[in-house]
């Protein structure tokens, strides 16, 4: 029984020692925070994705100080920043990824982005096309920003956004009202 006892405990050992028991599906906990196998840009888009910017923005920047600045970590910082309404950052970032790799679709679809939201909507529609064609039109998300760029394009005539109408509403008789403007 001894050796029975003794012979199951070798084998044990030895299952243990070839990985035998820690095989599987890799459930075990990670090693310590900021090794340098961890990814930023992959925990940033994870952040982003769950709407956390200002982490996903973090996350970028370390990933940055790993790899460097190069087109990914500036194409994803410049998102962020998008995303955190901090347009001018944003636009120099993603105009540096465009300049860094110009087949690259995602950074030109954001900076059309950014350019919209600047009001720079002839530039946005240029970008946007560059980005829809680098894409081969396969993005379902350039082609509905292209299209918000073109619409507002041609309705631009009808609306200046700087111009700020004083409107009045002026009674007529019982019930009755008319909407003034100063101009």
């Amino acid at each position: 029984m001894r050796i029975i006892l003794t012979l199951i405990s070798i084998a044990f050992l030895a299952a243990c020692n070839s990985g035998g028991l820690n095989r599987g599906d890799g459930v075990f906990a990670p090693g310590v925070a900021g090794e340098m196998d961890i990814d930023g840009l992959i925990v940033g888009h994870r952040l982003m994705a769950a709407g956390e910017h200002e982490l996903a923005l973090r996350a970028y920047m370390r990933a940055a100080a790993q790899q460097g600045l190069n087109v990914d970590t500036l194409s994803a910082i410049g998102s962020a920043n998008l995303k955190l309404g901090r347009l001018n950052q944003s636009e120099k970032l993603l105009r540096r990824a465009v300049e860094e790799d110009p087949e690259f679709a995602a950074a030109w679809n954001n900076l059309g982005v950014v350019l919209i939201e600047r009001g720079k909507i002839e530039e946005a529609a240029q970008v946007l096309r560059r980005a829809y064609a680098t894409d081969n039109g396969n993005s379902d998300q350039i082609r509905d920003n292209l299209r918000l760029a073109l619409s507002k394009l041609a309705n631009s005539d009808y609306a200046d956004p700087n111009q700020n109408d004083i409107f009045h509403l002026v009674r007529r008789g019982s019930g009755d009202y008319l909407l003034l403007s100063d101009h």
